[in-house]
């Protein structure tokens, strides 16, 4: 005869989990605080999986799929992210603002983002109708927030000597956002630092749903500082198809 003996062990956790709203709220609010500061926080790949965790609570995972579909059809996925679409058109920066702006649209359509300022519809009626021409001139940020007032998101942090990203959103989150790209540093060959403006300088606005090399419009200084050395690289990192994009 064998005898079998079970011994049932119990385990106490230390403390209380905490409740799926309450992982939620945490995570859509460590979201937030990346799409504002993405160079202190992992850049692309913390918002991606900040992003990705969000989804999966909300059991639609698949929505990353759509989106990342999404981005290849207007020209901003690449092998490389969003950043791969912005090589070859921006200085290159450390700390990922201008790609953040682009993950704050979703994030604004899927209700997690908590702006700064929502702009009234006749706010954004006289900004979205102006935005491409006072854009074609050159500006710097104090410019920027003298002509459409304090961003709804201001990625990048309120320190001159750095580059940042302003965007402007209404209520309604299936209006594209506007977002100001905005660069400082110094010329090629010099002294990194300090850089040598007192001030951000605009490169471009950027607002449309669509083709994204058609939601650009790029200052003088914008145009003048596009990375050289790759004959077309833009025109293809904005257009192309992820297997043909330089990274």
């Amino acid at each position: 005869m064998v005898i079998t003996v079970r011994k049932t062990v119990h385990v106490t956790l230390p403390t209380r989990l905490a409740a799926a709203e309450e992982i939620h709220a945490h995570l859509a609010d460590q979201l937030n605080l990346a799409l504002r500061r993405p160079g202190m926080h992992g850049g692309e790949t913390a918002l991606r999986i900040l992003i990705d965790h969000l989804l999966f609570m909300e059991r639609e995972p698949e929505a990353w799929a759509e989106l990342q579909q999404d981005w290849e059809n207007r020209g901003l996925w690449t092998p490389t992210g969003i950043a791969g679409a912005l090589h070859d058109l921006f200085p290159a920066q450390a700390d990922c603002n201008d790609t953040a702006s682009v993950y704050a649209e979703f994030v604004h359509r899927r209700g997690w983002l908590k702006p700064d300022r929502v702009l009234t519809r006749q706010e954004y009626k006289t900004l979205t109708r102006r935005v491409r021409q006072w854009a074609a001139a050159d500006h710097t940020w104090p410019d920027v927030t003298a002509e459409f007032g304090p961003p709804s998101v201001l990625s990048g942090g309120n320190n001159p000597p750095y580059g940042k990203t302003l965007s402007y959103l209404t209520q309604d989150p299936q209006q594209p956002i506007v977002a100001f790209h905005l660069w400082n540093g110094s010329e090629p060959g010099t002294k990194p630092w300090p850089p040598e403006h007192e001030q951000p300088l605009l490169l471009a606005a950027r607002f449309g749903s669509n083709s994204f090399s058609r939601s650009l419009t790029f200052t003088p200084e914008g145009k003048q500082r596009k990375p050289t050395g790759h004959p077309g690289s833009a025109q293809q990192a904005v257009g192309a198809k992820p297997h043909r994009t330089r990274a």
